[in-house]
């Protein structure tokens, strides 16, 4: 049983912390020779591991406009026929479509003065996700696999990283055990997870497939092997552990689905939580086709439903179960749309400004980060780019951001290169 909010204020009052104790543990046993530096990296990633830290990517893919999203510009003829709806924040408002987001706004906060070069789908997304911009020479790893690195536990059954939809980006140079697991139809159990033979016979099974392996990898195939084995192992233990279950909506109420809603995007936003209570460190969850080059009044309705619903019912039920405020909500696309629309009744491609909203994760809700101006063409105070961003949410982690791993080209790259936190977002 959980203690108490009172109750915890006592022990942290009356106790050390787990980490400040294993600071003092592990510079006692340094001045007394104990253990080197080696052991206490490892003591350090062991215990960020433990903190059950974690974060869901709401994904829009296609770059949603900021103008029809969370900064309305209802008084200007560049806002089109969006009109700007209260939140139960006073003094913040958004956009019309997107009523249930509003009611829980007091845990989100919006920054509307996101700013970034990048244009084009495919190099803004692959930044978006990864922290860098696309390079010939090498395939970085996503912010999720570098973020899950640091914080998930290997020894658990369910994959590390979760991608509900089509992934933007996947492992990197981090290798196979950092590629995200992909779930199509969420609310029911994976594809092939079954055992179509008993525990004894898929054991025999696989000590038979480990001989061929080996044969193969003394014949200078060992790479080859190692990946396929990893591989092999985490779906061995996937579909042999009842943590399995997590994938099927089968116990839950109805109640909580219709809170999520009926669509792709719903469901999914619900197997994101379940798939964080199993201590799952990133999921991100794919809403597509918010690249709105034409007939966007129409279009945005349709896109912003679903979204709406799931993402409100995410942020409420998160909070109600004690996991918000260890994980953080991060609804963002690839850029935003122009301010002016064009002869199509649609926006275009836009990197100079757009909108971010996160909630959990000790950020500071119900306030609004920067502004668009009264056009929304350009950052007009607090200007926050990608990099910010993501040591942001690194701070959030408790990851540093300046850790580095070694490319195959033996070049240290930072998981985030660059960026300070964004005044004001932490409580």
């Amino acid at each position: 049983m959980h203690a108490s909010i009172h109750e915890q204020i006592e022990l942290s009052r009356h106790s050390l912390s787990r980490r400040r104790f294993l600071h003092t543990l592990s510079a006692s046993a340094i001045a007394a020779g104990a253990f080197g530096f080696t052991d206490l990296v490892s003591l350090r990633a062991d215990d960020l591991r433990k903190q059950g830290k974690s974060m869901i990517l709401l994904w829009m893919q296609g770059g949603p406009s900021h103008l029809d999203t969370f900064d309305p510009k209802p008084d200007h003829e560049n806002g089109g026929d969006t009109e700007a709806i209260s939140t139960s924040v006073p003094g913040i408002q958004i956009a019309d479509n997107w009523t249930n987001v509003a009611q829980v706004m007091g845990d989100i906060t919006l920054i509307r003065s996101m700013t970034n070069k990048e244009g084009n789908h495919q190099r803004a997304s692959y930044q978006l996700h990864t922290g860098y911009v696309p390079a010939g020479s090498v395939k970085h790893p996503s912010f999720g696999a570098a973020v899950a690195q640091q914080i998930s536990d290997p020894k658990q059954d369910l994959p590390t990283i979760v991608s509900i939809g089509r992934p933007e980006a996947g492992g990197g140079f981090l290798g196979v055990d950092y590629e995200p697991f992909v779930v199509d139809d969420p609310g029911k159990l994976p594809t092939n997870v079954g055992t179509p033979v008993g525990q004894d016979r898929l054991a025999r099974r696989l000590d038979h497939l480990k001989k061929l392996e080996g044969e193969f990898a003394s014949k200078g195939g060992q790479v080859v092997v190692d990946n396929h084995q990893r591989i092999y192992d985490k779906a061995t233990k996937l579909v042999q552990s009842p943590q399995t279950k997590s994938f099927d909506f089968a116990d839950e109420s109805q109640a909580t689905r219709d809170m999520y809603g009926d669509s792709q995007f719903g469901r999914g936003c619900l197997l994101a939580r379940r798939l964080i209570q199993q201590g799952v460190s990133f999921v991100e969850v794919r809403a597509g086709n918010w690249d709105t080059h034409f007939d966007l009044q129409d279009r945005i309705k349709t896109l912003s439903g679903p979204v709406d619903q799931g993402m409100a019912a995410l942020i409420t039920d998160l909070k109600a179960r004690g996991l918000l405020k260890d994980t953080i909500v991060v609804w963002m696309g690839e850029f935003g749309r122009t301010p002016k629309i064009n002869a199509r009744g649609g926006r275009d491609h836009y990197p100079r400004c757009f909108n971010v909203a996160l909630a959990g994760g000790g950020i500071k809700g119900g306030q609004v980060i920067g502004s668009s101006g009264p056009d929304g063409s350009a950052p007009t105070a607090s200007p926050v780019t990608v990099p910010d961003l993501y040591t942001s949410i690194c701070h959030s982690l408790n990851v540093n951001p300046k850790h580095e791993n070694i490319s195959p080209l033996g070049r240290p790259m930072k998981i985030v290169d660059g960026g300070t936190v964004i005044p004001g977002l932490f409580s």
